[in-house]
């Protein structure tokens, strides 16, 4: 009780109405950006792709989004831009059309960065909006915003393999309708997004910004071990997102719509345990999510590879709902490290993610046209070892009760 009066933001109302629109629009908008790697088979058939060329796919579209977001996050953070929310959505809708003509790999890959750039706008602007309506409760309007995201994530590997798989290339271009629903839900954003800062704005003054007197190389030593621990986390993840389907049907030999169902489950469990993390943060501390979340995979991640075909769906609905807890918690423990930069931290950690996800692709890739699927699996299984890290960093709520 003592730490919600000392904190001014908790008294705030949570804005639960916005929290869910913002969410829905993250919803739409990674859905829009999960249609491509589902429909990775079907383009390396009609393209004669590599697994190399596959990976290159990916690294372009994540590593343009890696780039940008941290630029258009310290932007923002000076000067904010609710509509700009909208025009990230066009930008998507934009490359996925150009994506349903290509008619060469050099097309896709101009057509995946319009989708890179429209990502790169908006998470940090998104991410703000989140923040703005959590009312103090960072971690759980973080989690309702990343659930939105991981919900899309699941939603389009599914709508694409019933309507693009089966229908081909060109079909893709129906989901610009759904670019346009998302659109109108965010033009709904920045109407609210406006006033909300022209209210900040009048009230400047009583606006305070927590702080937690850290160090500067402590706080830059912590941004480093997060860092790390996104590395760990999304380059297994890429490992899932893009060659989860081939090595499905490589190794048990289903069709390619029997392994999106599996990589819809895995999706599902991974939106389930985002929104989870964040409020299990909120209450328990985020430092001990982020070890359980990522060190306490390592179990399943290392039996995946060697399992049957029912152990690996059951394994990989597991590991989805356990690693997908740690992004929430990282993110608000980032923003809590950088008070008042909300947008700077967000366009820095979804802009890594995005980028260790595309270079973890690439580099998967390649291992595998070298060796083969299963083997990138095996290698893949260590990576949440890196875990263990997250013992060095400093327990924030602790600091905060000694303070108080």
């Amino acid at each position: 009780m003592d730490t919600i009066k000392a904190n001014p933001d908790i008294v705030k109302k949570t804005t639960y109405s916005i929290l869910f629109i913002i969410s829905f629009s993250h919803l739409i908008n990674d859905l829009l950006q999960a249609v491509v790697p589902s429909i990775y088979p079907l383009l390396k058939e009609n393209f004669s792709l590599s697994f190399t060329q596959i990976g290159i796919i990916t690294l372009t579209y994540q590593m343009v989004a890696s780039i940008l977001q941290p630029f258009v996050g310290m932007y923002t953070d000076k000067n904010s831009k609710p509509y700009s929310l909208i025009v990230g959505m066009c930008f998507t809708m934009v490359g996925l059309f150009f994506v349903s003509i290509a008619s060469s790999f050099i097309n896709l890959l101009l057509s995946v960065s319009l989708i890179g750039i429209g990502s790169s706008i908006f998470h940090p602007e998104s991410s703000r909006v989140a923040h703005l309506a959590s009312g103090g409760k960072r971690g759980l309007a973080q989690s309702i915003f990343q659930l939105g995201g991981n919900a899309g994530s699941a939603i389009g590997p599914l709508l694409a393999a019933f309507i693009v798989i089966p229908h081909g290339q060109s079909y893709i271009a129906w989901f610009c309708i759904i670019a346009l629903v998302g659109v109108f839900a965010l033009y709904k954003i920045a109407i609210w997004y406006t006033a909300h800062l022209s209210e900040r704005n009048a009230n400047k003054a009583s606006h305070q910004i927590e702080t937690h007197h850290l160090s500067k190389n402590r706080v830059i030593a912590s941004l480093i071990i997060l860092l790390v621990l996104i590395f760990s986390k999304y380059f297994y993840m890429s490992s899932i997102t893009s060659y989860y389907t081939f090595f499905l049907i490589d190794k048990f030999h289903i069709t390619i719509q029997q392994s999106q169902v599996y990589l819809f489950l895995f999706s599902g469990a991974v939106a389930a345990g985002t929104l989870i993390g964040g409020p299990i943060g909120d209450r328990y501390g985020r430092k001990y999510v982020i070890w359980v979340s990522i060190l306490g995979v390592a179990p399943f991640t290392l039996m995946l590879p060697y399992v049957s075909l029912f152990w690996v769906g059951t394994l990989s609905v597991i590991i989805g709902l356990i690693l997908s807890s740690a992004f929430s918690a990282i993110l608000v423990y980032a923003t809590e490290l950088m008070p008042g930069k909300v947008g700077l931290v967000a366009g820095l950690f979804f802009g890594f993610a995005f980028g260790m996800g595309g270079l973890g692709s690439a580099i998967l890739g390649k291992i595998a046209d070298a060796t083969s699927i299963e083997y990138v699996f095996k290698i893949c299984a260590f990576l949440p070892l890196i875990g263990v890290i997250t013992g060095f960093l400093p327990n924030l709520e602790k600091k905060k009760k000694t303070q108080e």
